[in-house]
């Protein structure tokens, strides 16, 4: 047996460093490597349409630490933990590693009734719109454009709203997801009761895997959810027809690497659900053009009547950098 084999079983039941932790030391190395050189590609002005993010190119190096940076094609290296390099190779590979990991975390208890649920997502973008913003204006739209938002964990009045069948509190959330059996089958089944299809005259009708992916993916962005409880969700995404995963690591809207989960919405676009590549929480979504086409806006629309979506255009990218259980609204970890 070889050293790195012996240390990765040596070090299998150690606990990931929260990314904040690793950032010191991970941007001096990059910071030497790099040389200062960078590139960034904007694709489109408005906050709310993505843009490419940061791409960075690095020269190959390696670490014998939590994480290896990766080359300048992302495919030929990725971060890695002591634990083994990471599973892009299919669907089940990728999930089936993340779930693997998250069964040996420790289920840690569930948030009190007067705690609350803080979360930072968004884009730079919207980041740059917000502090731009007067700060009356921020007052007066702070839950409708803020990249920080915090919602009360036992919240009653929501959990007694039905018009949202895609809507669940972060209480409701968390006991769902603790409940869900372990077959995919059956999980899959379950969540399909709890997020129904729509049954509204607008409402766009949905096979049975997109129903499964659209009702996971629901509960996937709620915070928090427990480890060996997301284990199942993610073994039983991995089994969903048409379901893949990109064989190298992308950046997000912030420019981090992270894991693309990915299926077709239509003919022309895709969703992907993002994962971070080192403790395998849920990172944000994109959707992404496949086929080039034309859009029409409304006739009303103060933008063009015609535009056209070319294959690689990002229409959303919205990633999450922060999530915490506080005891305060307003309070940050």
């Amino acid at each position: 047996m070889d050293e790195m084999t012996r240390l990765r079983e040596l070090r299998a039941d150690a606990p990931v460093p929260h990314r904040a932790a690793l950032a010191p030391g991970r941007k001096r190395l990059t910071d030497s490597i790099e040389g200062g050189s960078r590139r960034t590609f904007r694709l489109r002005a408005d906050w709310r349409i993505a843009s490419l993010g940061a791409v960075v190119a690095i020269t190959a190096a390696a670490l014998f630490v939590t994480q290896i940076v990766d080359t300048s094609d992302p495919r030929q290296s990725g971060p890695a933990t002591v634990a083994g390099d990471l599973d892009l190779s299919s669907p089940a590979g990728a999930l089936g590693q993340a779930a693997d990991f998250l069964e040996r975390q420790e289920v840690p208890p569930e948030p009190r009734a007067d705690q609350w649920i803080y979360l930072r997502q968004g884009s730079p973008e919207q980041e740059k719109y917000w502090k731009e913003l007067p700060a009356e204006i921020r007052k007066q739209t702070r839950w409708s454009y803020s990249p920080d938002s915090w919602i009360p964990y036992d919240d009653k009045a929501a959990e007694n709203d039905t018009s949202d069948t895609d809507h669940r509190t972060a209480r409701e959330s968390y006991r769902i997801a603790a409940g869900l059996p372990e077959d995919p089958d059956a999980l899959l089944a379950e969540l399909r009761k709890v997020f129904p299809s729509g049954t509204g005259p607008e409402s766009v009708p949905e096979t049975k895997e997109a129903h499964s992916f659209r009702a996971l993916t629901a509960l996937l962005e709620s915070y928090p959810l427990p480890p060996d409880a997301l284990a199942r969700m993610y073994r039983a995404m991995a089994t969903i027809e048409g379901v893949g995963v990109t064989d190298h690591l992308i950046r997000d809207a912030f420019g981090r690497q992270v894991i693309a989960v990915t299926r077709g919405y239509d003919r022309n676009t895709r969703r992907e659900i993002l994962i971070d590549p080192v403790d395998y929480s849920y990172a944000g979504r994109r959707e992404v053009v496949i086929r080039t086409h034309e859009v029409y806006g409304p006739e009303d629309s103060d933008g063009p009547d015609r535009t056209v979506l070319k294959r690689g255009d990002i229409l959303s990218n919205i990633a999450r950098t922060g999530a915490a259980v506080v005891d305060a609204e307003g309070q940050k970890p």
